[in-house]
């Protein structure tokens, strides 16, 4: 289980207030790296390009699944500031059915592949690829 974010490119409808054209930030998982969405097409790339998305004056809000808003400070120590306490339970074969690996600060990361995971950040996120929840 865990938790999606959502950068939504252009402010509110003063009228309404409904958000459109979500873009996918990625996801939290309890004791793993954040999934990070890279989106080559949209020059989204590494999380550098994200912050400076979230960093336009003006433009946009972050939210989560539960329509929360979030600032880009959150969004960012969300997912540079993570750590587990591992379980006992995790060994090679858990790692190996899971496609993962040990990450930093007790997680667990997602093993890169060069299809789904395409690298991992320099510190507590993944870079993931394509359509994911």
């Amino acid at each position: 289980m865990g938790t999606n974010y959502y950068w939504y490119p252009k402010p509110p409808c003063e009228c309404c207030g409904n958000t459109f054209d979500e873009i996918h930030i990625g996801k939290s998982s309890g004791g793993w790296c954040f999934s990070l969405h890279v989106i080559p097409e949209e020059n989204i790339n590494t999380l550098d390009d994200w912050v400076n998305n979230w960093n336009e004056v003006g433009v946009g809000i972050i939210k989560n699944e539960y329509d929360e808003i979030l600032t880009p400070e959150d969004m960012l120590e969300i997912i540079t500031e993570r750590s587990w306490t591992l379980s006992n339970k995790i060994d090679e074969e858990w790692y190996k059915m899971n496609y993962a690996e040990p990450g930093p600060n007790g997680l667990v990361r997602a093993k890169i592949n060069g299809v789904h995971c395409i690298g991992h950040g320099e510190g507590t996120w993944d870079y993931i690829t394509g359509e994911f929840s």
